[in-house]
């Protein structure tokens, strides 16, 4: 009887041991998740909007004729403002490219951001920059998140080899990262005042 009540006495304390156990863990995992939630609200903070890149400021979005130089710019490359009523199509647009466009391609393109583009900005002329990486890198980030809204275009007055722009966020980049990149092209393609518009 005594091994009986022993017995019965064990199997309570082990399941109270049990029961403190799973309450610890349980407290443990909920401070976890309290902690990773203000991580991440701390960290998304200044974007909200679930945006990435670095916020410009748009001023205007109204056209202006074609003969007239668009801008100025709150950033550069742009990532918004005034531009022409005709944007550029999706596509690598190559240094070679340059000569049989309009005088100031930036019209266009920013109209294009207008309607939801991703534009991949690159800059050859950097010091150190392999331009046959660089734009091979870009290629396969376009091809690989489906080409759809997104050109890249040679742009020489920018000090770093690559940013890339969508309606009012920029994001600069010293060497390019195509996990970033890629990421770029997910949150902020179509997030632009008409993104339904070709």
């Amino acid at each position: 009887m005594k091994n009986s009540v022993r017995q019965t006495i064990r199997e309570s304390q082990q399941k109270k041991r049990k029961s403190q156990n799973i309450l610890k863990i349980g407290l443990a995992t909920l401070g976890i998740l309290v902690i990773a939630i203000f991580i991440f609200s701390a960290l998304n903070s200044n974007n909200p909007d679930g945006l990435m890149g670095q916020a410009v400021v748009v001023a205007s979005a109204a056209h202006v004729a074609d003969s007239v130089q668009p801008g100025p710019y709150n950033s550069n490359p742009p990532a918004g403002g005034t531009h022409y009523e005709e944007s550029y199509a999706a596509k690598f647009y190559q240094e070679s490219d340059l000569p049989s466009l309009p005088k100031y391609p930036e019209g266009y393109l920013v109209h294009s951001l207008e309607h939801g583009y991703v534009i991949f900005w690159y800059n050859c002329q950097v010091a150190g920059t392999n331009c046959a990486a660089l734009k091979q890198t870009i290629q396969d980030v376009m091809q690989k998140t489906g080409g759809d809204k997104l050109i890249a275009f040679p742009w020489s007055s920018m000090d770093v080899p690559l940013a890339m722009t969508s309606w009012g966020r920029l994001l600069n980049f010293t060497e390019p990262e195509p996990d970033l990149m890629e990421k770029f092209v997910k949150a902020n393609r179509y997030q632009a005042p008409e993104p339904n518009a070709q």
